[in-house]
């Protein structure tokens, strides 16, 4: 079983990448998607959406991350796979999923489900482009207005020489309202002859195992569910991974104990998220502009209060403020930043 860190635009930015991972669980990362027109891309373009690549393609704690395209013209998306490849990143994946407007009306992302035999030649021209020994994956929805063509589109990228595929178990028109049709990700599993991992509407370890076993699929990623939770891939991983030797019982009964109390309290305590909060402030205000800094806290915060009280409580301290100094000193109050940011106030 391997556990991923899903893509998501405005929301898994390097930043949060760099949080989650350093709490542990999760496999391996995807980097927002790098749009692709018809412009042969700069480096420091590639660099900052995945500022990884000046690290080996690793997160700080070492979790490798795979570098996400979004197009629709094959020879633009060789191009610039290939300049991105000497980059160093740990595979090149192709965006067939997002559901975004702005996207689909340009013929991007999920609105390709809708042309299989353009998904070929994408992923195709992509594999001839890139060395032999980079990964190339792709990650789909179930399909643009319906399932239809889910098994045929999967097919088409197996065909073009995608190694891997992750699917998002709804389509285009699904958006992201449950439920996730996981049974449908099985239908394209055994249709394919390359990794499928499930990816959709996993918040608990429970999503987890149901999902494995009506998708037929090992790995899943994690999306907003490991936002909302951030230790969330520990507890699956904790749960679900079969231990091996003597200490097999016991470590399967401690999994067990440990999933009936993450149902009513998250692996990971409120006193060992603060640091976590504090240290993605620091981020957040050397990364973004200021207009932008205490809006991205609030957002994180909004995901974690569906699952801790605290959150909850710290979410509506923040909601008024919009000045960073402020933000940094309530963070200090709450007890997540010492005196980081003295110097720079």
């Amino acid at each position: 079983m391997r556990i991923y860190l899903a893509p998501m635009e405005g929301l898994l930015d390097c930043v949060l990448r760099d949080i989650l991972t350093r709490v542990g669980g999760v496999d391996r990362c995807v980097s927002e998607f790098i749009r692709v027109t018809h412009t042969l891309l700069t480096e420091r373009t590639f660099l900052r959406v995945m500022p990884e690549l000046l690290n080996g393609g690793y997160t700080p704690s070492g979790v490798p991350v795979r570098a996400q395209l979004l197009g629709s013209d094959p020879v633009s998306m060789a191009e610039n796979a290939a300049r991105l490849a000497e980059l160093g990143p740990h595979g090149i994946d192709l965006n067939f999923g997002c559901p975004a407007k702005v996207v689909n009306r340009h013929g991007g992302g999920a609105a390709l489900l809708q042309d299989p035999e353009l998904l070929t030649r994408i992923v195709s021209a992509v594999r001839r482009a890139v060395p032999k020994d980079m990964p190339v994956s792709a990650k789909m929805r179930l399909g643009f207005n319906d399932d239809s063509l889910a098994v045929e589109c999967a097919q088409a990228l197996a065909a073009g020489g995608a190694e891997e595929l992750v699917v998002h178990a709804r389509t285009k028109a699904d958006a992201y309202r449950p439920p996730a049709y996981w049974e449908r990700v099985n239908d394209i599993r055994l249709a394919v002859n390359i990794p499928v991992v499930a990816n959709g509407e996993i918040w608990t370890v429970d999503d987890a195992r149901r999902c494995r076993a009506a998708s037929g699929c090992d790995s899943v990623m994690l999306g907003r569910g490991i936002v909302t939770d951030p230790g969330l891939a520990l507890a699956i991983r904790r749960a679900l991974v079969q231990p091996q030797g003597a200490d097999a019982q016991t470590a399967n009964a401690e999994a067990a104990a440990d999933e009936a109390d993450s149902a009513a309290a998250p692996l990971v305590p409120w006193v060992d998220i603060l640091p976590l909060l504090g240290a993605f402030w620091l981020l957040v205000v050397q990364r973004l502009e200021r207009r932008q800094q205490a809006g991205r806290l609030k957002q994180w915060l909004n995901f974690m209060r569906n699952r801790y009280p605290e959150a909850q409580a710290a979410y509506d301290a923040l909601r008024t403020l919009h000045d960073p100094a402020q933000v940094t000193q309530l963070l200090r109050r709450l007890g997540a930043l010492g005196g980081e940011l003295l110097q720079k106030e």
